[in-house]
């Protein structure tokens, strides 16, 4: 019996959270040589990743997969692990202050 771990990125389509979660493959093969694979996480059988995941930021259904390895070829998608400083621009309005 062989395992693997594969990091599965998504994405909310909702508010655009990017996330990864660890899975455990495992490759299991019967008497009549024919083999399937188990998706586990945390120890427990899962069912295996696919569009529809829930987001850990909104909670929508609406996440989607990408292909194995994306997030390592473009790691501008991988949000930062702490909190973000806000932007020390002032915000300008776009409507003209009254002359009177």
């Amino acid at each position: 019996m062989e395992e693997e771990l594969r990091k599965i990125p998504f994405e909310c389509r909702r508010c655009w959270h990017v996330w990864e979660e660890d899975y455990v493959v495992r490759h299991v093969h019967s008497r009549r040589g024919d083999e399937s694979l188990v998706w586990l996480q945390a120890g427990l059988p899962v069912p295996p990743p696919a569009p529809g995941a829930i987001c850990p930021r909104c909670g929508g259904q609406q996440a989607t997969t990408f292909p194995n390895g994306y997030l390592a070829h473009h790691p501008e998608l991988i949000p930062p692990a702490g909190p973000v400083a806000p932007d020390p621009t002032p915000l300008l309005s776009p409507v003209p202050k009254p002359l009177y």
